[in-house]
């Protein structure tokens, strides 16, 4: 039985602390359009997205005013591209983003996610037609996404895959200077990709999926800084059975929206994501998560262990509140995203190295992270592959969404708009690392076992 209490609680949450729900993400199934002629098969899967997603915004706005919860986002992902399109007869797949972003448009949803490729072990003909197609098709369309899994602990990292992915970054930044070089915060290079993301840039609906389900990412940055402001000078076991607490009630409010979802749109609730997710509003940040904790800055000593506390207890609190917990969950640290964030760089406290340090225990990676337009492409693939090789060794989800922004330099600031915000251009190291990464071919998977 649900006390006044919590209910009186909960509204509080969504007034006072920014609660919502970021994202309800249908994931659709691409499979059954599979045609080798290239104009019917782009007719199929709009005719199959217009017809699944038809009815997906009207009824997350539905839910958001007849509950209360602010719905904040509608999305769909589906099949990588590069696998439902391998039957056509096509030079590229840029008229495939076009169609996804038209069927983004009716059915009224602020991304699609699936302009993606899995070459984490090597690259077919089909996927380097999709790799090819990256730069035009995410600088000629406005809600597409787009992603690449080049790593993975069980087969290691395709260092072909991320010499080529690093170039692809760079040229979308080239093809989008004009936007501050937008076209890269809708692309992710993620080792490790998980089916049921639905979160964007790296939304995909995983081929081990059903036709058709629904993810629903849950955020609360908000929520869980008001609930730690009470442990002010207590033990780390306070701190963390706190957040493991506001982790379970925010949950069960993503739980509620997922199966209202499911039922009223008729398609089968697939997982609960429990990222904290933050945005640039005031209130609504990670950085100032980290800030309660007791650290003046994010970025300075004890940061990477705030990250660790705050992932795992958000996990543990998270899973007692749904069976079917999935997606990335844990805590984002998007830089152009967060407002604390954005001002720890702007002050130098917070570095690309101490970010990469930080995502050893996050549930993503380096994200929205601008750096200078002039940054070589062998630098770019450098920090891919450090990336890439935390999350085979450490058996976790990494991600980079990096922005090379084409004719600013270091200090400067990148504006997106929106969601996206904005971002200070950050220092890389400026010492080579292009002997390294020209080796190519394939790094070995990591032994599985004679752990300590």
């Amino acid at each position: 039985m649900i006390s006044i209490s919590e209910v009186q609680e909960t509204i509080r949450m969504i007034s006072e602390a920014n609660l919502d729900v970021r994202t309800i993400t249908m994931g659709i199934s691409l499979l059954d359009c599979a045609d080798d002629n290239y104009e019917t098969f782009c007719r199929k899967i709009y005719d199959k997205i217009t017809l699944k997603a038809e009815h997906l915004s009207r009824i997350g706005d539905d839910i958001s005013k007849e509950y209360g919860v602010p719905v904040v986002n509608k999305r769909i992902s589906v099949t990588p591209i590069a696998i439902a399109a391998s039957g056509c007869r096509c030079e590229d797949y840029v008229e495939v983003a076009r169609t996804l972003d038209r069927a983004a448009v009716a059915t009224g949803v602020n991304f699609i996610g699936g302009f993606s490729a899995l070459v984490h072990k090597g690259i077919t003909p089909e996927d380097r037609k999709l790799l090819d197609s990256i730069p035009p098709a995410l600088a000629g369309t406005e809600r597409v996404c787009s992603s690449v899994n080049v790593a993975s602990t069980r087969s290691g990292i395709n260092m072909n895959a991320v010499n080529i992915v690093a170039r692809l970054v760079k040229d979308t930044a080239m093809m989008t200077a004009a936007a501050d070089s937008i076209g890269c915060a809708k692309f992710v290079v993620f080792c490790n990709a998980v089916d049921d993301n639905p979160f964007m840039a790296g939304a995909f609906h995983g081929i081990g999926e059903g036709d058709c389900a629904i993810n629903v990412g849950v955020s609360g940055p908000g929520v869980v800084k008001r609930a730690i402001e009470s442990t002010r000078g207590a033990d780390f076991e306070t701190l963390c059975e706190t957040v493991k607490r506001t982790a379970f009630k925010i949950t069960r409010v993503g739980q509620l929206v997922a199966q209202e979802a499911s039922r009223r749109l008729n398609v089968p609730f697939g997982a609960i994501d429990l990222s904290l997710a933050p945005t640039p509003a005031i209130g609504d940040s990670i950085a100032e998560i980290l800030q309660e904790m007791g650290l003046e800055q994010p970025g300075a000593p004890g940061t990477t262990a705030a990250i660790a506390i705050l992932n795992d207890n958000v996990k543990k609190g998270g899973v007692m509140a749904s069976s079917y917990v999935g997606g990335l969950s844990g805590a984002f640290i998007p830089v152009s995203e967060d407002r604390g964030m954005i001002e720890a760089v702007k002050l130098g406290a917070l570095t690309l190295e101490k970010l990469e340090a930080m995502t050893c225990v996050c549930s993503v990676g380096i994200d929205m992270a601008a750096i200078p337009g002039d940054t070589p492409v062998e630098t770019l693939a450098g920090i891919i592959l450090d990336e890439m090789a935390i999350g085979m060794i450490n058996n976790k989800t990494t991600a980079v969404r990096i922005i090379p922004v084409i004719g600013k330099g270091v200090g400067e600031m990148a504006e997106f708009g929106g969601l996206l915000g904005a971002a200070p251009i950050m220092s890389v190291n400026p010492f080579s690392c292009a002997d390294f990464v020209k080796r190519g071919g394939r790094i070995p998977a990591p032994i599985h076992s004679f752990r300590n």
